[in-house]
């Protein structure tokens, strides 16, 4: 058994620093297992008191009369690490550990928690900072959150990690009252030892577990997390995932456009997609997502049936779903006459959508012989009820109708109750059915269950790419000229261009280039040139020198320094500009497209990919990329505009990545910007270029 087997499932308990008085913090963990019928031995340690209740408490870690597997550990900071040490050497498991007062605090807490980890030696530790965890599906609670004074609660196939100690019994508590059922609940907090991706990693060998949600504030180790995250899906256990931080200050240093684009938000959601990691938007929707998902339904289609009993409730769930880019299509002519043959009255109308039958909650008849024919319905993949008010005089008539009709058909069956009746919900959601108390969370689990349908692992089978020499390559800022020729070498493909002094160089290499050109600074300081005139396009042989000349004193008014070389690149026609660049930080590298030229950063029509742990992209990436934008349609022919080379695109981006791969923590920024996907069969060119590489 492994220690975190050991810590979630101990036959043995040790508190130390517990107190007899059940009110306060120390006191709660031995009042709290003992009230949930925890099965294993406690140990109280406190040398000040013989008894807690019936158990006897032992004066220190040396009297136990055994080797508890998990110790909770309730001294301050300043002395938990002498009890770990005492600990450790008895050959205890693992220990949690619930004073703050460590890295949350400053330097001084820093060493505190190193102190800890040394402590601990082979002991496994989580926290500290925590309010440790609850296993309801074996009864055993290591925790002193307030929310453990509730009498019982709901049992269910959903784990759930927080980084946070409070929400851990904000969301006990907020489940409980829905009625959904919970397996396991952890909270890491501090993660000194013992993390997110650890626990990830043992909730996908736990057979009471289907779904796995996380309350995350930062990823510490990125590799890990990824290869649990694919572990999981690989499993069939969906991934839930609610990160805060979503505001950020930070992109504004960046050099390139990419720096601005790809803040750290974006990369938790780039991260998320290639992993599985379904991202909750809302706090709320940390517990309607797994609610849905872990009735293990799954969702073909987006042609959504809405059976209501309430015209405007209807509405709202189906104008919430069309905003999402779901359909909610009026029955076939089959269904439709099933439905008509169900009516008693004039009271029910049955052939559009949403489906109204009227006064339902007083008639399971009607509502269950509803159901079976909407599940039956081939226009149909997935149905949400509307729980109206007149089903809350009898509640379990309805819950009861819909229940039974559920092992009919394996499509999604989600309910929206439209009165603020939670119980109500609760009851629907203990009977198998999701019940929610908003509309947009009905929309939230389908979008969540179509992501689990479609969602597939990143293309594996990619060719490795052959290394290219890169060490005569100077630090610092590259000039576009220099950043270009490193395009290059990775079979990026680059417009041709010379590079000039003086305008009689420049008269004669656009006569080399073959007429109309570009004329632009050459500075490996100056990267936005069109911001300070060091831009001019549609030159001619007979215009380009005189252009130098007052670019020269434009750049010079505008910097107060004179621009010394140009380049003259062959002018650049008929194609769609994007911009293709990379961007790094804590989760890793990454690589943005988007459309691309001035406007880059004003329209932000964008996507990102992290580079794997090995190599570049795969062209299946790279072609999704592409296919993800906005802008996708200007790509592929909008209105009888010529199809782009989407081939050459695809191995451009895959070109890029790999130089990005095989640069590494070398490579700080790079960009080009524009990149011309020209018409089919004409390739791209790379326009301009950043390359910002380490000293």
């Amino acid at each position: 058994m492994s220690a975190i087997a050991r810590l979630i499932q101990p036959r043995s308990v040790a508190i130390i620093g517990a107190s007899a008085d059940a009110s306060k913090t120390a006191g709660r963990p031995v009042s709290y297992l003992l009230k949930h019928g925890y099965a294993g031995r406690i140990f109280p340690v406190n040398p000040k008191v013989s008894h807690i209740g019936e158990l006897k408490c032992y004066p220190d870690v040396a009297s136990l009369p055994e080797v508890p597997d998990v110790a909770i550990v309730l001294l301050g900071a300043e002395r938990a690490h002498l009890a770990l040490r005492e600990l450790s050497a008895r050959g205890t498991a693992a220990a949690i550990v619930l004073a703050s007062g460590y890295t949350e605090t400053g330097d001084v807490g820093a060493r505190r928690q190193q102190e800890l980890l040394e402590a601990a030696g082979p002991m496994r530790l989580l926290g500290p900072n925590t309010i440790g965890l609850v296993n309801l599906t074996d009864k055993i609670v290591l925790s002193a959150t307030g929310a453990l004074e509730m009498d019982t609660f709901p049992v269910g196939s959903i784990g759930v990690v927080s980084q946070s100690g409070g929400i851990l019994g904000s969301l006990l508590s907020r489940a409980a009252a829905r009625g959904i059922g919970l397996s396991k609940l952890i909270s890491t907090s501090n993660e000194v030892d013992l993390e997110l991706a650890d626990f990830i990693d043992h909730l996908v060998d736990d057979e009471a577990t289907k779904v796995i949600a996380l309350y995350i504030e930062t990823v510490r180790n990125p590799a890990k997390f990824r290869a649990a995250a694919l572990r999981a899906a690989a499993a069939g256990k969906p991934i839930v995932a609610f990160k805060i931080g979503r505001s950020e200050a930070g992109a504004q240093a960046a050099v390139s456009h990419t720096g601005a684009m790809a803040g750290a938000d974006r990369m938790y959601d780039a991260l998320f997609k290639q992993v599985g990691v379904i991202r909750a938007d809302t706090f709320a929707d940390l517990l309607d997502i797994p609610a849905a998902l872990q009735t293990g339904r799954r969702l073909a289609g987006r042609r959504v049936a809405i059976l209501t009993s309430t015209g405007g409730a209807g509405t709202l769930v189906s104008d919430d779903l069309g905003m999402a880019g779901f359909e909610t299509p009026a029955p076939d002519a089959a269904t439709a006459q099933a439905l008509r043959d169900l009516q008693t009255g004039d009271h029910a109308v049955l052939d559009r959508n949403p489906i109204d039958v009227t006064l339902a909650g007083l008639r399971p008849d009607l509502l269950r012989g509803a159901i079976k024919t909407l599940l039956a319905s081939p226009s149909y993949d997935a149905l949400v009820i509307i729980v109206g008010s007149s089903s809350l005089a009898m509640p379990e008539l309805m819950a009861g109708a819909i229940q039974d009709c559920l092992p009919l058909s394996d499509k999604p069956i989600m309910a929206y109750v439209s009165p603020h009746a939670p119980d109500v919900a609760a009851l629907l959601t203990q009977r198998g059915v999701p019940a929610f108390a908003a509309a947009e969370s009905c929309t939230s689990a389908l979008t969540a269950l179509l992501h689990r349908a479609t969602w597939q692992a990143s293309d594996a089978n990619k060719v490795a790419a052959a290394p290219v020499p890169v060490d005569d390559l100077p630090g610092g800022s590259l000039d576009e000229a220099q950043a270009k020729t490193l395009f290059a070498r990775f079979q990026v493909p680059c417009a041709p261009e010379r590079v000039v002094s003086t305008p009689a160089q420049a008269q004669s290499a656009a006569l080399e280039l073959g007429g109309r050109v570009v004329l632009k600074i050459l500075s490996a300081e100056i990267t936005h040139k069109s911001d300070v005139g060091g831009v001019a396009i549609n030159l001619s042989p007979d215009t380009i020198g005189e252009r130098l000349a007052s670019m020269t004193q434009q750049v010079q008014a505008h910097t107060h320094k004179k621009p010394e070389r140009f380049l003259v690149q062959q002018m650049v026609s008929g194609g769609t500009e994007l911009i293709l660049g990379t961007s790094r930080d804590a989760l890793g590298t990454a690589i943005l497209l988007g459309m691309g030229g001035v406007t880059a950063e004003l329209f932000k029509d964008t996507c990102l990919r992290l580079l794997p742990p090995q190599g570049g992209l795969s062209r299946t990436e790279a072609l999704s990329m592409a296919r993800e934008l906005k802008t996708w349609p200007l790509l592929d022919g909008y209105r009888g505009r010529p199809k782009a080379d989407v081939e050459a695109l695809v191995d451009a981006i895959v070109a890029f990545s790999n130089m990005a791969a095989q640069l590494g923590d070398r490579l700080l920024e790079a960009e080009i910007n524009p990149l011309f996907v020209l018409p089919q069969g004409q390739g791209v060119r790379a326009a301009d270029g950043v390359v910002v590489l380490a000293a």
